[in-house]
């Protein structure tokens, strides 16, 4: 997901009304709820979290291993270029407020700590050789027909598990941007940072209520839904999220 955002409305716009969520999102202004939850949790709960995520990553690469493999030969088999793709993104940011505002020894706020995502490659090696990061769009011709079907059905992801079980990701939470673009968000959309709050996950609230990002209001929306996650994430809310993604995955919504 990319940019070009000439005439784009700056800083702190109205967040547009969201639909298909069963109970109503508190929309009159944002509080980095993050902070309430690293006070308010126990090292014993986050302890659980990061036992669960780690035996759920470990079973699902077990079980899905076959998958995997058939997946990497058709992604060989029909294009050219490496079987998985790679890039950097912006993850947890675990700097405390106060030392974010006075940190002077980083010569550049990346937002967050900065990891290595893996995915099955979906796109032509050069798709962004001459127009650079742009947004997803509905039969995208640089999608090769592959991934095209990994992409309905979310299977591209899969490779994350192992981000999940090197501690960088977990199975639930926002989704992870490219340094670039998070850079560029956070001029256009004064809340976007407080997302890095909690870590980055493979599937969250935003992913089962929305689509892929195609415009500036699209992002929007979905900083509104991760941040009603960091209000209320727990072992609980993360099972019922996962629950509510295979209906996504299956029915193909939102993927494309």
């Amino acid at each position: 997901m990319g940019i070009a955002m000439s005439g784009v409305r700056s800083s702190n716009p109205s967040i547009p009304a969201v639909t298909g969520y069963e109970t109503p999102l508190v929309r009159p202004r944002y509080r980095d709820w993050s902070r309430a939850a690293q006070h308010g949790a126990s090292s014993g709960a986050e302890w659980v979290r990061r036992c669960v995520n780690l035996l759920l990553a470990l079973v699902a690469l077990v079980v899905m291993l076959p998958v995997m493999f058939l997946i990497g030969m058709l992604v060989r088999l029909t294009s050219r270029g490496p079987v998985l793709y790679t890039q950097v993104r912006v993850g947890l940011d675990r700097r405390e407020q106060a030392a974010n505002l006075h940190n002077h020894r980083r010569q550049r706020d990346l937002g967050g700590q900065p990891f290595t995502i893996y995915k099955f490659r979906t796109m032509r090696v050069d798709a962004e050789h001459h127009s650079g990061a742009v947004w997803a769009q509905q039969r995208d011709p640089r999608v090769t027909p592959i991934g095209r079907l990994l992409r309905q059905y979310r299977l591209d992801e899969l490779p994350q598990l192992l981000n999940v079980l090197k501690g960088e990701m977990n199975i639930v939470g926002p989704r992870p941007e490219r340094p670039t673009i998070f850079a560029e968000l956070r001029e256009h959309i004064a809340e976007y940072p407080l997302r890095q709050r909690a870590k980055p996950g493979i599937t969250g609230l935003a992913q089962i209520n929305h689509h892929y990002d195609r415009s500036l209001e699209d992002v929007r929306t979905k900083v509104h839904y991760d941040l009603e996650y960091i209000r209320r994430q727990s072992v609980s809310e993360d099972f019922r999220i996962m629950l509510k993604t295979l209906p996504v995955i299956l029915l193909r919504r939102g993927g494309w």
